[in-house]
C-alpha cells in the first residue's frame, strides 16, 4: 500500500503511454483530470493485488471510443464517476476498489479521478498489460469473466446500462453502438470482479511498471543519456526502426481510430498499421512485429511516447517492440487478440523468434 500524489502523475502518464502501444487515450488529458481530482480531494492509495481481500468488489474505470475525438471532446471526469455510480446502484453493493482496464495514456490515469472523488483505493493491475481497442480483449475474458453488467456515461448526462450479454464480444458490439451515439467517446465501468477473480485473471504491477518507465525516461534525459535505449532495456524489447514520419492516413470509423503511418530512413520505409493501437509493423512485405506483442512509437531524442492520434508528418521517431504478457501468447489469448482477430491473414510469431 502506498500513497500516490499528483507529483507521481508525470511519470505514470509517460510510462503508461509507452505501454499503451499508441492507444488508451491522450496521456496529457488523463493526467490533468487526475491532478485536478487529487488536488481537490487528496492523494490516492494504491494497493497491490495480494492486498485486496478475496471478497472485495473491484470495478475498472475507463474511456471507450476513438482517441482522435478526445482532442476536441474533452472529458471532465464526472462522466467516469457517473458510470461508476450507475454500475454500483445496479449491483446493489458498494464497490471497494477501482483499477485501470488497460495500460494506456488516459486509461491508466482515469481510475485516479474516480478514486480521488469517491475515496477508493486503486489496484496496481490492469486487464491487458498494454492497450487493446475492444471490450472483450481483456485477460478476464480468457478466464470466463463477463464484461457485463456494464455502465456507460457521457458529458450530456446520459447513463446507459448493459445488464447481460451472451458473451463479451456481444458486449463490445452493443457498447460500441452506444458509444458512437454518445459522440464516439464514453466513460465506462465494467468487468466487476471479486478479489479472488482479480488475482487470477488480471495483470499485476502495471502501474508500478509504468511509473518506473516514466522515471527512467526522465532520468535519462537529465543525464543526457539515451532514453530510447533505457525503455528497450527495461522492457526486454527491440528497436525496430528509426526515422522520419513521411505519411499518415487516419480516420475515425465506427468508434475507432484506424489508419497507417510510414516512417522513412535512408531510402527504407517502415509501415505501421493501427486500430486505436499499433497492430503491425512491416518493412516491405516482412512483418517485424505484430499484436499481441507491444509496438510503441517514441520521439527518437526524448523518448516521449506518441499516440496514434498524435502522429504527424515530420516527426522523428523510434519504433520499439516488446514482448506481451505470456497469457496473450496462449491459444485462447491469440484467438482474442492475435493478428487474425484483427483481420490479418498471418499467424502470430513472437518478437524473440522474429529477432532470431
Amino acid at each position: 500500500m502506498r500513497q500516490f500524489t499528483e507529483t507521481d502523475l508525470d511519470d505514470l502518464a509517460i510510462g503508461a503511454a509507452i505501454l499503451g502501444t499508441g492507444g488508451g487515450g491522450n496521456p496529457y488529458v488523463g493526467k490533468l483530470l487526475a491532478r485536478a481530482a487529487i488536488r481537490e480531494h487528496g492523494p490516492v492509495t494504491i494497493v497491490d493485488i495480494d492486498e485486496v481481500p478475496d471478497d472485495a468488489l473491484v470495478v475498472p474505470s475507463a474511456m471507450m471510443g476513438a482517441p482522435t475525438v478526445i482532442v476536441e471532446k474533452l472529458p471532465s471526469g464526472s462522466e467516469a464517476v457517473e458510470a461508476f455510480l450507475a454500475l454500483q446502484e445496479h449491483l446493489g453493493r458498494e464497490i471497494t476498489h477501482t483499477m485501470p482496464i488497460e495500460a494506456g495514456g488516459l486509461n491508466s490515469t482515469m481510475p485516479f479521478t474516480v478514486a480521488a472523488r469517491l475515496g477508493l483505493p486503486v489496484v496496481d493491475a490492469d486487464g491487458m498489460g498494454r492497450a487493446f481497442p475492444e471490450v472483450q480483449m481483456v485477460t478476464a475474458t480468457i478466464y470466463g469473466i463477463a464484461a457485463t453488467p456494464m455502465a456507460l456515461a457521457d458529458e450530456k448526462g446520459n447513463r446507459v446500462l448493459l445488464d447481460r450479454t451472451v458473451d463479451n464480444r456481444w458486449t463490445e458490439r452493443f457498447a460500441r453502438s452506444v458509444t458512437v451515439d454518445m459522440g464516439s467517446t464514453a466513460l465506462v465501468a465494467q468487468y466487476a470482479l471479486s478479489g479472488r477473480q482479480l488475482k487470477e485473471a488480471m495483470v499485476p504491477g502495471t502501474l508500478r511498471l509504468a511509473t518506473e518507465l516514466g522515471a527512467l525516461v526522465r532520468a535519462a534525459r537529465a543525464r543526457h543519456d539515451d532514453p530510447v535505449a533505457a525503455i528497450v532495456e527495461r522492457l526486454s524489447g527491440r528497436k525496430l526502426f528509426a526515422g522520419k514520419i513521411i505519411d499518415v492516413e487516419r480516420r475515425t470509423v465506427a468508434g475507432f481510430t484506424r489508419g497507417r503511418a510510414l516512417v522513412e530512413h535512408a531510402g527504407e520505409e517502415l509501415a505501421l498499421e493501427f486500430q486505436n493501437e499499433f497492430l503491425v509493423a512491416r518493412r516491405g512485405e516482412e512483418v517485424l512485429a505484430s499484436v499481441p506483442d507491444l509496438i510503441t512509437v517514441v520521439d527518437s531524442d526524448t523518448g516521449e511516447p506518441t499516440t496514434t492520434e498524435e502522429l504527424r508528418y515530420g516527426f522523428r521517431v523510434a519504433v520499439l517492440a516488446a514482448p506481451c504478457d505470456r497469457r496473450w501468447r496462449s491459444a485462447a489469448g491469440l484467438a482474442l487478440v492475435g493478428p487474425r482477430a484483427f483481420g490479418y491473414d498471418f499467424d502470430f510469431v513472437a518478437l524473440e523468434e522474429r529477432a532470431a
